[in-house]
């Protein structure tokens, strides 16, 4: 991994659903950056019929904390291609990926692809947790 590969995905257009370069939401951005860099394929997880069903998204989102493909770690252990979750409202239903602690990328809002510190400011007191994928590697 380049020490900045973070830069190669600043910029990716928001698309509902997307899941590749050409536009994705937050968790489509997970998907193309763990394809690309590590070769492995997350689950879609298109459970939902749209991104502001925020409980479709959490109940999605529970579930595959829950499940063994997930990892939960503390912010301690968190590293670069963590994801980590946060809270909108009352549900978790955001991503974004970790690029060193307290930083990650993600898809802000229905922009881009953006950075944003997470430890500080806004995102501080929505922070869920950070996973790690625990799946079938290639």
């Amino acid at each position: 991994m380049k020490p900045l590969w973070s830069n190669d995905f600043i910029g990716l257009p928001y698309l509902a659903f997307g899941r590749s370069r050409a536009g994705c939401d937050c968790w489509g951005l997970a998907c193309v950056i763990h394809a690309e860099l590590t070769g492995i394929r997350l689950p879609d997880y298109l459970g939902y019929g749209s991104v502001d069903e925020h409980a479709e998204i959490a109940a999605l989102i529970g579930g595959a904390q829950a499940s063994p493909l997930w990892r939960p770690v503390s912010l301690d252990e968190a590293q670069a291609l963590d994801v980590v979750v946060f809270r909108r409202g009352r549900h978790a239903t955001h991503i974004g990926v970790v690029i060193r602690p307290g930083l990650m990328i993600h898809m802000a809002d229905e922009d881009c692809a953006k950075l944003s510190v997470y430890l500080t400011g806004p995102w501080k007191q929505r922070l869920a947790g950070h996973f790690r994928w625990a799946g079938v590697r290639p």
